[in-house]
């Protein structure tokens, strides 16, 4: 077998590792080292003497290397942890089992306790607890406030428990703002009771409110026109104190009327707008329905623009009134009161009820009520303070009251403002500022909305054809 064909082996170096051949011997040179005998030592790990060659100019250099072919050498078998956190083996018993257990589920939570400090004493908690009130209390007291002592011991004594502040006795009661019991608070004070008797010895009860510093207060004309000829009017403040009123003025047209009381401590009320109230706002009602001084009742508006008609058509005062509807109870007692929204404005003063038809008595509340706009029961109201009379608009016709589809002109006034506009008996007006007219009572109401010197456009019917026309209403007083 040849050289190469043998398993490459590397010499084993002689046991003279630095002895260096003579350079003059070439068959010394040539001649290889003598393979050692079976018993020659080992040598020592780390020792490389036999691998390393003289630097000398006499000596053969020659390199020692390992093919990279042949058996591997034996390796040792990796090393796998037996539980979690082995870094070493251990010396394998003589019986190996074939299934090692694992490791307990808190094992982690055992470490970790292992590591946990022991917790404080409990008295020691408890000052520290003590001591973070007292800090928390000095921080809100602020200088100069009472001290405040919380006394803790060992023994779980509880801690001392505050006065409360007393619940009730406040300068001012808690009512939310905007709330009926809000608004019945501010208005209260201002809500009367009138109690009139007529000189034919006709009494009537009925509401008012105060509308001035000057002791004026408004209220509706059915509740003192029995003392327009003679009688006596007394007002009964909110605080139990009654007053003799005198009637100032009154208009029958809007059924509105103004007293006056001397020496009457009551504030005087807000006015709000009739014309900025809104279907299903909410209201409140205050008067004295059957006698019942002080009532509040509240609801919401129902509708605006009603036509309604009061009064007494046997002494020819008749109220046409375009009301605000509400489902608030009104009884008989709260005529003349304020109906007021919800920031304690008046937008309407409280006037009328319905009724059942066919029914012979007055009834009482069937949730609906009709209130006068304060926007023209205030306009009313100065007039009357000034002048003791109201003015009203008119056109200078007059209407048949029973005819339906429209309002059918029955006669025409002389130098009338209907005449100059070339209106004729028989002519059927169907609307006034594009607003559709269907009954007489409509027409009146809805030309009493306006004031005297205004104008308005009237679409009537003639022989069938539709005209227009453009009428400067006219001023009557009542």
């Amino acid at each position: 077998m040849t050289s190469d064909d043998a398993e490459p082996t590397v010499p084993t170096p002689s046991a003279d590792p630095t002895r260096i051949l003579p350079a003059e011997s070439p068959a010394a040179s040539q001649t290889p080292a003598a393979p050692p005998s079976s018993t020659a030592p080992l040598p020592s790990p780390g020792v490389d003497a036999a691998y390393r060659q003289s630097n000398g100019p006499t000596t053969n250099q020659r390199s020692v290397t390992q093919r990279s072919f042949g058996r591997p050498q034996q390796q040792e078998p990796s090393f796998r942890p037996v539980y979690p956190g082995q870094a070493w083996p251990t010396q394998r018993p003589a019986y190996q089992p074939s299934y090692t257990p694992p490791p307990p589920p808190d094992w982690h939570n055992q470490q970790a306790r292992a590591y946990t400090p022991d917790p404080p004493q409990k008295g020691n908690r408890i000052i520290a607890i003590a001591a973070a009130v007292a800090l928390i209390i000095g921080i809100i007291a602020g200088a100069g406030a009472a001290a405040t002592v919380v006394a803790i011991d060992n023994n779980n004594n509880p801690v001392a428990e505050q006065p409360s502040p007393p619940v009730g006795t406040g300068a001012d009661p808690k009512i939310r703002s905007g709330s009926v019991s809000a608004v019945a608070s501010t208005l209260l004070p201002s809500v009367v009771q009138l109690k009139v008797e007529g000189s034919d010895n006709t009494n009537a009860t009925g509401s008012g409110f105060v509308i001035d510093n000057a002791g004026h207060i408004l209220t509706n004309n059915h509740v003192v026109a029995s003392a327009a000829q003679g009688g006596s009017i007394q007002v009964l403040s909110e605080k139990g104190k009654t007053l003799t009123a005198r009637l100032v003025g009154r208009s029958p047209v809007y059924d509105l009327a103004v007293v006056q009381v001397t020496g009457l401590d009551a504030p005087s009320v807000q006015f709000g707008r009739s014309d900025l109230a809104i279907v299903g706002q909410d209201v409140v009602a205050i008067g004295s329905p059957l006698g019942l001084a002080g009532t509040v009742t509240s609801g919401i508006i129902s509708a605006k623009n009603r036509p309604v008609t009061t009064g007494d058509e046997a002494s020819g005062e008749t109220s046409f009134i375009s009301a605000l509807q509400t489902d608030a109870a009104i009884n008989p007692g709260n005529s003349g009161g304020p109906l007021v929204d919800m920031n304690a404005r008046v937008i309407g003063v409280n006037s009328a009820i319905a009724t059942v038809r066919g029914s012979s008595e007055q009834s009482g509340n069937i949730g609906l009520g009709f209130a006068i706009p304060i926007d023209q029961a205030r306009r009313t109201a100065q007039q009357l303070i000034a002048t003791g009379k109201a003015s009203y608009p008119v056109i200078g016709a007059q209407v048949d009251m029973q005819f339906e589809g429209g309002a059918r002109v029955s006669r025409v006034e002389p130098a009338s403002p209907a005449l100059r506009a070339g209106l004729r008996v028989g002519d059927v007006i169907t609307s006034i500022n594009n607003v559709a007219v269907a009954s007489a009572e409509e027409l009146i109401v809805a030309i009493r909305t306006h004031q005297p010197g205004e104008s308005v456009r009237l679409v009537y019917e003639r022989g069938g054809r539709a005209r227009s026309v453009t009428v400067t209403l006219g001023q009557q007083t009542g």
